[in-house]
């Protein structure tokens, strides 16, 4: 494939290309699918890849990823129980997903991108994260011989970079990419596109349709593994929530496998307060993914993205969206560690600590899944974030979690009956979405802008058109 070289430009320069850069870095005509001011073919975007589920999945075979285990969580399934009412208490599974090569998910959401950089020629492959996908990418870039260029918002202005962050990092330099390590800001999307335009390398973005259609074989998994090991498909499943790709993934997995009335939920660690791109809150969460500073923006505005349509559109899929606290997090994966002998990485555990009181809620013949695991290590264990969060002045302490205050304390469970989850008002999250909307485009939306905002936030158009006049009429 053809390289395109350039001398280092200003931002302002980048900024102007972004949409070539973009374009080449994916060899991906995004353009084609546009409706309207706002709407774009969805359906027909991820269609448009060309790979069937069985594909996918057999290209994931190939690189050793997915057929993760189902356990059973009997453990804490009978601690649920002891503080239930009688005939309360759902049976709690979980997908192991810390089984995959680099001990994530992400490694399902890598293997699709990776694929197709190496079948259409590509150099290597960059990609823009703090988080596992970076070792995900690493990992599978690894199994295909390509280059690789991780690109990550590590360092304050102090200079001092989260342990979890740090062991990343690690990871992925030892999975063989090259890391640059950036200060918290904007010139994280600037770099990457820098580094798209002069290595002219895939774009392995988190936001494409080959990411989203990754994921989507860890629903039809949990939808296999359930029917033959349980006999029966899950009533719910708890999905931890972020960018939005997790979510999207799996229920489209799901449905694919035909799992139509399995409940949808939503679970992020509540940070309300923080602000994510703040320099000085960037070391005051304990958490760098799996909570409502990238959950609440990317449901209400998924296209702020770094491609020009995202397929990861959380609000399509959400029956419910619950917030758990750092504090239950923590507990909770202390619980797993000594309740059922599986030691596993925090960050992956907030839709376990969702679950636990929403098993409470349901019926002990009910089953509810919580979808995956993460590995976990020196920088990513909870006792070296706890330590990490008491350096930086974080009241840690045991209590009632309903009072912490993110930026200024965790405070740990001290009874598994005080965990609880805080329900996220979705009607308001989707006129938020049209408010961004207007914002955006203007009111002036033809009908299938409506219908496309209709089907994107599970509104009626009548719904979309009282949202809308609203909306107009705000300052």
């Amino acid at each position: 494939m053809e390289v395109h070289r350039h001398e280092p430009m200003s931002l302002q320069d980048i900024m102007a290309r972004k949409e070539e850069i973009l374009a080449r870095a994916m060899d991906f005509d995004y353009a084609r699918f546009r409706r309207g001011a706002y709407a774009f073919d969805y359906e027909g975007m991820m269609a448009a890849i060309g790979y069937t589920l069985e594909q996918v999945q057999a290209i994931q075979r190939a690189r050793h990823v997915g057929n993760t285990p189902l356990l059973e969580l009997r453990n804490l399934t009978a601690l649920v129980r002891r503080a239930c009412p009688k005939g309360k208490g759902a049976r709690i599974f979980v997908k192991d997903e810390a089984a995959n090569p680099s001990g994530s998910f992400k490694d399902r959401r890598a293997s699709l991108s990776v694929h197709e950089a190496k079948k259409k020629g590509f150099p290597g492959v960059a990609a823009a994260t703090s988080g596992n996908y970076g070792a995900a990418v690493a990992s599978q870039a690894a199994q295909s011989n390509l280059r690789c260029i991780i690109v990550q918002e590590t360092f304050d202005s102090r200079g001092v970079g989260q342990p979890e962050i740090v062991e990343k990092a690690r990871k992925c330099e030892a999975l063989g990419a090259e890391v640059f390590q950036l200060s918290v800001g904007p010139e994280l999307f600037y770099f990457l596109l820098r580094t798209l335009d002069e290595t002219g390398f895939f774009n392995a973005s988190l936001y494409t349709p080959y990411s989203i259609a990754g994921i989507e074989t860890l629903g039809a998994e949990i939808a296999m593994q359930m029917r033959d090991q349980y006999g029966c498909e899950p009533d719910a499943v708890v999905i931890t929530h972020a960018g939005g790709g997790n979510l999207t993934g799996t229920a489209r997995g799901l449905r694919k496998a035909g799992c139509e009335h399995t409940r949808i939920i939503a679970a992020s660690i509540s940070l309300s307060g923080l602000h994510m791109a703040s320099d000085r809150d960037f070391n005051r969460k304990s958490c760098t993914t799996g909570h409502t500073g990238f959950g609440v923006p990317f449901a209400t505005r998924p296209d702020r993205a770094d491609v020009p349509f995202n397929a990861a559109r959380a609000l399509r899929y959400m029956d419910r969206y619950v917030t758990v606290t750092q504090g239950e997090v923590f507990f909770v994966t202390e619980a797993l560690a000594c309740a059922e002998g599986m030691e596993r990485g925090p960050a992956g555990n907030t839709s376990l600590a969702a679950a636990l009181p929403i098993a409470a809620e349901l019926d002990e013949d009910q089953t509810l899944v919580v979808q995956e695991t993460e590995y976990t290590g020196a920088g990513k264990h909870h006792a070296s974030q706890l330590t990490f969060a008491r350096q930086n002045g974080i009241d840690i302490r045991l209590g009632d979690p309903q009072d912490e205050l993110p930026g200024k304390s965790i405070v740990i469970p001290e009874r598994p009956d005080q965990l609880h989850v805080e329900d996220i008002d979705l009607d308001k999250l989707r006129r938020s979405y049209v408010r961004h909307v207007v914002e955006h485009c203007g009111s002036e939306l033809t009908d299938t802008d409506k219908e496309f905002i209709a089907e994107d936030t599970r509104l009626t158009r009548a719904e979309v058109e009282k949202h809308l006049r609203s909306a107009a009429r705000k300052p």
